[in-house]
């Protein structure tokens, strides 16, 4: 399985509707809040070169937004 951060924010339309897809899809993850932990929102933003969230790291493989085509592909879903 493979292992799955979600940076979020507490307000984030597109993160719970990325959390729900996950959560749908029996794919476990960890969420970090990006809003209460600043060292985690600068290591978002090394890895994604973007300040929006949701930022998904599927593997080391970055999603940026709630895209539901890149993350089945990251994840290995069926279509």
């Amino acid at each position: 399985m493979a292992k799955v951060t979600i940076y979020s924010t507490p307000t984030c339309p597109w993160c719970q509707k990325t959390k729900e897809f996950l959560r749908e899809s029996n794919v476990p993850y960890q969420e970090i809040n990006v809003a209460a932990d600043h060292k985690a929102a600068q290591q978002m933003i090394e890895k994604s070169g973007q300040m929006g969230v949701p930022v998904i790291d599927v593997d080391g493989q970055i999603v940026v937004g709630f895209d539901k085509n890149a993350l089945k592909k990251a994840l290995k879903l069926g279509a």
